[in-house]
């Protein structure tokens, strides 16, 4: 039996992408699986997952990357897994340190992180470019080394490809759920369930529910003070509905109970091609709700194709609510729109798919020398 052991230092031991998907695939295919996690809980096996913790929660940014890595290494050394599965940036030193002492690594980038570093408003804006390029740099080293790379999205394995062939998409689709029969609620309910933050536009979708009669936008999720904040001093906040962190349950009848589901994204990393790595709108298409959605290329293709949802500008306040109004005039066009999201969730785009990509890219490095 294979021993793989995935690290992570930044993403909790029930990751969707790292445990639920990838580990269980695995540990469901004969691999020994471990999963190494920087957390503070006790070690346990479940589901045929070892996960074992370094008993470590940093601070701060700066502390984690002083600190975790070392004592991540050492528990690395510790388990002496055939293959070591990395899933965050900041582990590449360690696993350039693994190849030293003939271990297979791979490395799976759930973003494009030289672009992401761009973005980020903890570092000073002077020094982001610097940074960036530095990582770029420093990247293209390390992967040229390692035994293969994973991304979520074909710009980032585009890239990655330049410096090693072994180079996959593995992207970020639901695992399929039963469904039992969906009777979609008549009141004019749009919804969003996530991250609740700038990047998804809530502002321009409250501007643009002002004017709508009877609609109301309910949001689930986490979010800053400051964003509530500032959310809040919109004229149109009394149609919303903010209900904070709600269970995997809730978020279903949120779904059930709503005409639309609403991806209004904009990132500087997806720039007009867009990602398939984020959840949303295949957490839409599956639940059976029509998306309105950023006019980004990749997700235009998948709405024009299947014809479950509407794009438009994440910018453009007036296109946003004449989508909105087009749902409530046409009820039943959007019920047959959410109902084609379903089928293109069954045919395409879900973890199945995603899982034999998986399982042949593993076979082939055990088979490698």
């Amino acid at each position: 039996m294979c021993k793989v052991c995935h690290i992570t230092s930044a993403h909790t031991r029930y990751d969707i992408r790292i445990y639920s998907k990838e580990c269980t695939t695995l540990a469901n295919n004969n691999y020994e699986v471990i999963l190494l996690v920087n957390d503070e809980n006790d070690d346990e096996f479940i589901n045929n997952i070892f996960i074992m913790s370094t008993k470590f929660i940093s601070k701060n940014r700066l502390d984690r990357f002083m600190f975790s890595r070392k004592k991540l290494y050492l528990k690395a050394l510790e388990v002496d897994a055939d293959i070591y599965h990395l899933h965050d940036p900041d582990l590449l030193p360690l696993g350039n340190k693994l190849k030293l002492l003939g271990k297979k690594v791979i490395f799976d980038s759930h973003e494009d992180v030289p672009a992401q570093i761009k973005d980020k408003q903890w570092i000073p804006r002077i020094i982001r470019n610097i940074i960036s390029n530095f990582y770029r740099m420093y990247e293209i080293y390390s992967i040229k080394n390692f035994d293969a790379v994973i991304s979520v999205t074909p710009h980032i394995v585009d890239r990655f490809l330049k410096n090693n062939s072994n180079s996959v998409m593995i992207t970020n689709f639901p695992i399929i759920e039963d469904m039992v029969n969906v009777e979609r609620n008549t009141a004019n309910s749009i919804c969003f369930a996530g991250g609740i933050s700038e990047q998804w536009n809530h502002d321009k979708v409250i501007i643009a529910i002002e004017k709508i009669q009877g609609i109301k936008y309910i949001i689930a999720g986490k979010s800053s003070k400051e964003y509530i904040s500032y959310l809040e001093k919109l004229p149109a906040w009394d149609k919303v509905d903010y209900i904070g962190v709600v269970p995997h349950s809730e978020v279903k009848n949120i779904y059930d109970s709503s005409i639309a589901g609403m991806a209004l994204n904009y990132s500087t990393q997806a720039k007009k091609e867009g990602t398939l790595g984020n959840t949303k709108l295949f957490e839409f298409m599956q639940a059976k709700l029509p998306i309105i959605c950023s006019n980004y290329k990749l997700w235009k293709e998948i709405m024009e194709k299947y014809n479950c949802g509407i794009c438009v500008d994440p910018h453009n306040v007036n296109e946003i609510k004449e989508a909105i109004e087009y749902y409530i005039n046409n009820p039943q066009e959007a019920i047959k729109m959410g109902q084609n999201g379903r089928i293109a969730v069954e045919e395409k785009y879900n973890w199945k798919t995603q899982e034999v990509i998986l399982l042949q890219l593993y076979k082939e490095i055990v088979l490698s020398k």
